[in-house]
This record gives C-alpha cells, structure tokens and sequence, in this order.
C-alpha cells in the first residue's frame, strides 16, 4: 500500500468519515451491527479497504460511543487512520490510543484474516481485550486475549486455536513470538493453531520495536550435557589483566595477543580460534564476560533461593524464570559461586525484527516515538508520524538540575519531593534501578512520608497502583517504565494545585525514556511539571567510558555546570548510539539464521500440507548420498561397506558385496543403489499401500529435518557467543558469525539428507489391525 505523506491528506480521509456521522447516530443498534455483514460482502465484490474506510470507520465510532460511552475525538480518527496506513503513529501520554486501535482493527477484521494487537504485558492485553471487546461483540465480531493473568496457567493446542481463530487478538509481543516458534515446531497439520499473519497494531511500539528488540526470542529444549569447563574458564579469567590481556570498549569485551598467548598456554592448546577448540573459545568468551561486562545489582541480583534473577534495563524491573541464553547465564552462576542452573539446548530463535517484519500489514502507536523515526525507517520501513494533541500540552518541563555527585543528586530531589508534598500535590518520582527506589523510599521514610514503591514484576499489581499517582497527597516512587500504558488521572483539586509533579533522578538510558517520564503529567490538557536531577555518577555516565571524571565527584575539585551537562549528554548520546548499533548486530546476527529458518520453515509447511516426496526423489537422494560417501572414503572395503549399509540402508548384509571390484567406484555405487532400492520396495510393501507409504515418508523426513534443525539452532545460539571475543585483529564477529553460519548450514543440509535416507530405509514400521500407522524411527 503506499504510504501518504503528511497530516493534510489524513485530514480529507477524517472529513469523510464525519460525514456519516448522522446517518450512523439514527441507525438502530440492529441496523448499525448489521453493517459489519455488508461491509464483509462489499470487500468479497470487489471493493477494497480503502474504499469502505470511512463509513467502517463511522461505524465504528458510534459503537464506541453506545458500547464503551466514548466518541472518539478529530486527532484520535486521524491516528486510526494513520494506523490503518500503516505508520508508526506517535500520540502524547493520555490521548487515549487504547480506543483509537478500535477503529483499525475492526476494518482489518472484516477482511476476515489475522488481526492483531500486541502491547508490553499481560495486563494491558487482557485489560483491553476485555474493555474494547465489548464494542468489537457487539458489532459481530469475535474477540480473544492470548494471554492469561497467572503466568503458570497456560493454553491447550485447542485454545490457542480458538485465539488465533477470532477475528480480533490483543496478546503481547513475547507470547506471539513464543507461539510463532511453537506453531512452527508441531508435527502435523491438526496440531498448528496460528492463521498467516497479515495486520499487527504494535502498542507502545518504541518498548517493544527498540527497548525489546536486543534480544531474541528462543524456545529450550532437552538439557545439554553439562560442561565441566565453566569452572575452569572462570579460574583462568580471574587471573586476566585488563589493558595487558584484554580490553573492552562499551559493552564489548575481547583478548588481546597477549591474552590468546596466555590462553593458549593454559590450556595447552596451539590455535585458541581453532575449529576445534570451539567449546574453550566459548566458555572462556563467556566467564570474560560475565566478569567485565555484566554487574551484580545492575544487571542482575541473587535472590533469596540463591538465583541469578536477571533486571531489565529499560524498566529496571526484575525478570523471573528469564535466562541469559548460550551458557551466558552459567557463566553468572559460577562467577557468583552458587549452583550451576542446567544449560538447556535451543530449539528455535527469532528476534522481534524479523517477527515483525513476517506481517503484510504492520503499524504502532506510542506516546514517545519520534525520536528513533530514522532507525524505525531502516529496520522496519514504516515512517513515524506526530499526531497533534486533543488540548494544548500545559505540563512545565523545568530545565535539569546538574551536580556534581549522587549524594548531593538524591537530597536535592528529596528536597523537592518533600517540599511540594506538604502542597497536597502529588508526586511522582521517577528512577532508573530498583536499587534507587529502594534508596528513594528510605529517604521519604525518614521524612515521616507515606508512598508506594513500584520495582516488583507484576503489571497487575503496578497498574492498580500508578492508577492512584494522582490523587491529593500522593507520593509514589517508581522505575522508568512501571505502570506504562496506564493512565494517571488527576483526583479532585488537584488541578488547581498544579497537576501531578513528576521528579526524575538521574539521567535515563535514552531520551525516549525521559520523555515518557515527563509525559506521566499533564495529560489531556492537565496541568504539571516535571525536573530532572542529574549528576556525574548516574548510571548513564558510568556505563558508557566516562569513569575518568568521578575525580570530580569525589573531592571538591571545580567543575562548571555547563561541562557537567557536556558530559552527562555525551554520555547518553553514546549510550543511544550503542544500543542501535546492538539492535543492528541482533538484526544482523539472525539475518543469518532467518534465510535457514525461512527454508526449513517452508519445506515443513509443505510436508505438513500433505506434500508427497516419491520414491524417485528418494533415489536421487540416496544417489547423492552414496556418492559423497566414496568419495570421502581413501580406500573402501568390505568392512566399511558392510557397516554403511547397516548403518544407512538395511539391517541385512548380502554375499553380493563380496564379489565386488573395489577400485571401480561406479560398480560399488550401482549396488549399493540396488540395495536402497530393495530397502524401499520392503518397506512399501509393509505398508500395504502407496498413502501410507507417502505418510510414512513424510514423517520420516520431518524427523530428520527437526533433528538437524534443532543442531543448527542450538549451535547457532552458542556461536553468537563464541564470536564475540573475535574482535582482536579487527575480526569482525558479524562476519566471523555469518560464514560460520553458512558452513555449518550446509553440513546440516548433508545431515538431514543422510537421515532422511536412514529414517526411511532402516525404520520399523507396521499397520495395525485399526489401520493405524506405527513408526518406530532408527
């Protein structure tokens, strides 16, 4: 579809729509639900989407306003209809974007295909599948959450297809990617519950396309064999030297000569890049890693049961049951010395990007957007679009307050919290860890101040509180994103107190943030004021290589204001910088994977459709198969014949082999494709019939496609790993990933073929006296 260009062509497409706002207001509830089916009927003779916007649109906003008590606003069509246009709309805190997706979902829905809304958490999904399900029911559709509140309560096959079968989803962005995997790991047609994707409306669209999209979405399988080496690794990185044996540059962490030298030496081995030395390369990545780069209280915590509980740098919030993948998580554990949790093998891996980029049809809305529209443009292709505010913003942003330390930092935002409080207005205050809130709150105790705290991991529980953030006398202190999605609605004499004030210490990760910070006050119009504290030991600056100026905080030596703010947004602009270039690299490191998954994905679609493979497919493949064996053998002889054929082809030995010429290759193929031959004619036979040889065939190749494919996704998952540490002699890991990526794919192609053959050849298989097929694979 192409895309308009600016605000004013929106603006001829609203008109229409309030052209039939009348003739909607006089229509019946009957008569107005009974545009759904005329609507279905126009686009089946012929009419498009287009074509039926604005009446679907009218239609629609009346029923918002019958069913839920709300007509929609000018600027919150002309976001419907951006939405439908796909863009990535960007509309202020409040604007109310939950009722604007109803407008765009209802017309996608009526072409009857996949309909989806995705947002951060559960809450959010289950709360807006409940509210805006009402309007959707009543116009004659049918509405699903994919989602459940308890994470341990989970979905049948069946219920999962009564999801993805209703015309409208509101899910969250981890379960669809979780359940796109799963759908493509089932082993036969009944057992796939998901429709083709085709129109996604992404809410808070910045969280979930940037702030998510680092790391990717992987399903575990059987646990690996546990390797003995992690101990020794960490050993051997404790005793490293930085600038001498390795050095690190942002979030990267790599050996120099110096220390592949040493490395080579401690473990006695002669090319620590070697092939065959990849599990040492890995596992010594791993400890460098988990000892230089990742920071106890910072990325992670221990928990009282002795685990690495993992803290999401965007909200700050501690994630449960979520591991680091590739043995990263492992190397943690021993780092900390606390039991060594079981490294599970990887079954399947997607990021959010190539997730995203499957739906024909894709759009998003947030409050904070804007500011990352260039790298939205280049991954995704969707341009950004503003949409003007109901009322005029007349929130107050205060200029940063800058210090020189953290301790002057926190008294003097507690200072302020303090002094506003005693006003009655509410205050929120606005944190970057969880460590901080704590901080926060033990400050306010001290005060003799009441307050909720926000940092635990449950929207529910985050939601019902930030909902009360704005009542007289409130005082709530929180980490950047708890409680997002949720609107803070001013109690009664607030206004006239000035709003809810919002306090931010220290400087956030991105601007986005902060700007979702500050838009927490003054919606709709409200009024407010936000003032951030920021100081030269904020976690922004100590992150991102600025460590040489904590000289400046720890005495009392001059530095300006003005250098201060030099530091503080050269600091965050590096920070910036570095997660679209991690962002980047994900995208780069799966583009790999995702041409292989594309394949493998598809030929498993067409097997699980009912696609036949004949025997004289097999024979070609057995031809290929049995040609790569002798000419990868220097001298064949009985011996090694004997045990291909048992190993590939019969469980049975002839006299034939023995009066074989062995150095004429062409006689020894020839028999050993007459024995495939016999192989195949047995097993037919056994079969009774050509449709049940075709099904056993196609279960014996899904097997060894699944095998393989398993293999390849889980050693894919440990290369990222293992090239990380390649940066020395300007190795470029994305490079090293890629082409390592591509030898092992195409040994994983000579895997699923051999298999094939042996799967087919070597299985037991019998009917039953049900008529049922019985498989029983080598």
């Amino acid at each position: 579809m192409r895309k308009m260009g600016s605000l004013r062509k929106l603006y001829k497409i609203l008109k229409r729509v309030k052209e039939y706002k009348a003739y909607m207001a006089q229509l019946s509830d009957s008569g107005l639900t009974g545009l759904t089916t005329q609507f279905k009927e126009r686009l089946k003779n012929g009419e498009s989407l287009e074509d039926i916007l604005p009446e679907a649109f009218a239609a629609a906003c009346e029923a918002d306003f019958r069913v839920l008590g709300k007509f929609p606003y000018d600027v919150q069509i002309i976001g419907a209809i951006a939405l439908h246009m796909g863009y990535l709309a960007e509309m202020n805190t409040g604007e109310g974007k939950t009722l604007v997706a109803t407008m765009p979902l209802y017309l996608n829905a009526l072409t009857g295909k996949s309909t989806i809304l995705v947002t951060t958490n559960e809450y959010l999904a289950l709360r807006d599948a409940k509210e805006m399900g009402q309007m959707y029911e009543f116009m004659g559709l049918t509405v699903a959450a994919g989602v459940k509140e308890k994470a341990e309560d989970t979905f049948t096959n069946e219920e999962k297809k009564k999801v993805y079968n209703s015309d409208i989803v509101y899910t969250t962005h981890a379960v669809l990617g979780f359940d796109y995997l799963l759908n493509n790991l089932v082993t036969a047609a009944k057992e796939r519950f998901m429709r083709p994707f085709y129109y996604v409306i992404i809410d808070e669209a910045d969280s979930v396309l940037l702030d998510s999209a680092q790391t990717p979405l992987v399903i575990s399988g059987s646990p690996r064999v546990q390797s003995n080496l992690y101990e020794l690794a960490d050993f051997f990185v404790t005793t490293l030297r930085e600038g001498i044996d390795y050095e690190k540059e942002e979030k990267k962490v790599w050996l120099t000569h110096k220390g592949v030298a040493y490395a080579e030496t401690f473990f006695q081995i002669d090319n620590f890049y070697d092939r065959k030395y990849f599990e040492i390369n890995r596992h010594v990545t791993l400890a460098l890693r988990a000892h230089v780069l990742y920071e106890l209280e910072r990325d992670y915590m221990i928990s009282n049961k002795g685990e690495i509980l993992l803290i999401d740098g965007g909200s700050g919030r501690m994630m449960p049951g979520v591991k680091l993948r590739g043995g990263q998580h492992q190397a943690l554990e021993v780092k900390e010395k606390i039991k060594v949790s079981t490294e599970n093998r990887s079954v399947a891996s997607i990021t959010y990007q190539n997730l995203f980029l499957l739906f024909p049809k894709m759009s998003g809305m947030s409050g904070t957007i804007s500011d990352a529209s260039e790298e939205l443009l280049n991954v995704y292709g969707e341009k950004v679009l503003v949409i003007p505010t109901n009322c005029p913003v007349q929130r107050k942003d205060l200029p940063d307050k800058y210090y020189k330390n953290a301790n002057t930092q926190f008294l003097e935002a507690i200072r302020m919290a303090v002094q506003i409080h005693k006003t009655g207005q509410p205050v929120l205050i606005v944190v970057t860890t969880i460590a901080e809130t704590e901080a926060v709150s033990k400050s306010l105790i001290k005060e003799k101040i009441p307050h909720n705290v926000l940092n635990a991991n449950n929207a529910f529980w985050e939601a019902d509180i930030i909902k009360e953030a704005g009542q007289m006398n409130a005082v709530t202190v929180a980490t950047s994103m708890a409680g997002r999605g949720t609107d803070i609605k001013l109690g009664e004499g607030v206004k006239e107190l000035g709003g809810l004030a919002v306090i931010g210490i220290g400087r956030m990760i991105n601007i986005r943030q902060e700007r979702q910070a500050r838009g927490r006050a003054g919606r709709q119009g409200d009024p407010g004021l936000s003032q951030f504290y920021v100081s030269l030991q904020d976690e922004v600056v100590r992150s991102n290589g600025l460590k040489k100026l904590e000289k400046y905080s720890e005495d009392d030596r001059f530095i300006s204001r003005s250098r201060i703010k030099k530091v503080i947004d050269k600091a965050q602009k590096i920070g910036e910088e570095f997660a679209v270039i991690s962002r980047k690299q994900a995208m780069d490191y799966d583009q790999a994977l995702q041409l292989q998954r594309k394949l493998i994905y598809n030929t498993r679609n067409e097997l699980l459709d009912g696609g036949e493979i004949k025997k004289e497919k097999v024979m070609e493949i057995s031809r290929r198969n049995i040609k790569r064996f002798l000419l990868e053998q220097k001298n064949i002889n009985a011996q090694r014949l004997n045990r291909y054929v048992l190993d590939y082809i019969s469980y049975h030995l002839d006299d034939k082999a023995a009066a074989l010429k062995y150095d004429d290759m062409q006689s020894v193929a020839d028999y050993l494709l007459s024995r495939v031959n016999e192989s195949f004619d047995e097993q037919e036979k056994k079969m009774g019939n050509k449709k049940h040889m075709y099904e056993f065939i196609r279960i014996a190749t899904l097997n060894a496609i699944d095998d393989a494919w398993v293999e390849q996704v889980d050693y894919l998952q440990q290369l990222q790993a293992a090239v990380s540490g390649r940066t020395l002699a300007q190795r470029n890991p994305v490079f090293e990933y890629q082409k390592d990526a591509l030898e092992s794919f195409m040994k994983m192609e000579t895997e699923i073929l051999n298999n094939m053959m042996r799967n087919i050849l070597l299985s037991n298989v019998y009917i039953d006296e049900e008529r049922k097929l019985h498989i029983l694979l080598p």
